[in-house]
């Protein structure tokens, strides 16, 4: 007969742990950075996303998990993200690039497709995009090295213009595409002011030139199927002062620190790091 085990009476029951939450520096409660503005200072992402980051539970100081991103940090400290460790604040840079059809603009691709990231040249420091452009849309597309940056430049509030070389199957007339001056609402997704050009009818595709202030995800595509246009070529030839121009496919080239003061302004430009 096999001898019965009795628990131990020394062994304690099982407690669960309660978070814990990081000591608050003095020097960081005067003068630090929220750790959502410090990720985005350092290229991490933009603040909207650090802050799904932290709820996450992503983000560690000092080994422990934050729960808040009112937290706040110097840079002394042993910062993380995934396990990670996330460096000072790079300098505040950004590239104008010539994104080819074909690629996607994300870090990690779920289905493992190409990505604008996986061809930049070897040596660039970690970037985020401002904005994005879908899989087959070419043209024009930011990169920076500072996620506070893009997403100021991404909001309408700033009032920036995107625009577009359009083609599309189908006919149409500049009447009809004056209708929308005034916005349209397409699947129950309201879009702002829409100027739309028509270049030229060749054939059953029309070429137009578009300008956009929100870029709502598929924007054109959706406000020119209202239209019962199919879009099949779309080429983002402008982001508020930055132009694609003769920037070759895959082509890259960084906005000299002067020019980028200046296009941004005052406003913009504060709290940069250049």
């Amino acid at each position: 007969m096999s001898e019965k085990k009795t628990p131990s009476r020394d062994r304690k029951p099982a407690q669960t742990r309660k978070p814990q939450k990081p000591p608050q520096s003095p020097d960081a409660e005067a003068s630090g950075d929220r750790i959502a503005k410090y990720l985005a200072h350092a290229g991490v992402c933009s603040r909207r996303d650090a802050e799904t980051l932290i709820a996450e539970g992503r983000v560690s100081v000092n080994g422990v998990v934050l729960e808040t991103p009112a937290f706040k940090v110097t840079g002394e400290e042993d910062i993380r993200v995934d396990e990670a460790r996330v460096g000072a604040p790079q300098k505040t840079q950004l590239w104008r690039y010539h994104k080819p059809d074909g690629l996607v603009t994300t870090h990690k691709d779920p289905q493992g497709r190409t990505t604008v990231f996986d061809t930049l040249p070897a040596g660039m420091p970690r970037v985020i995009s401002v904005g994005r452009l879908d899989l087959t849309t070419e043209g024009l597309l930011l990169l920076t090295t500072d996620g506070a940056l893009a997403r100021a430049l991404e909001l309408p509030s700033t009032g920036w213009i995107r625009r577009y070389r359009v083609r599309a199957w189908g006919k149409i007339s500049q009447k009809q595409l004056d209708t929308l001056a005034d916005g349209v609402t397409v699947d129950g997704v309201e879009y702002g002011p829409v100027k739309a050009t028509l270049d030229q009818q060749q054939g059953d595709n029309a070429w137009m030139t578009v300008a956009i202030r929100e870029g709502k995800n598929r924007e054109i595509r959706n406000v020119m199927r209202h239209m019962n246009l199919q879009v099949n070529r779309l080429i983002r030839t402008a982001y508020g002062p930055f132009q694609l121009g003769k920037l070759p496919v895959g082509g890259l080239e960084e906005v000299k620190a002067k020019m980028l003061k200046e296009q941004l302004g005052a406003k913009l430009s504060e709290g940069l790091n250049f």
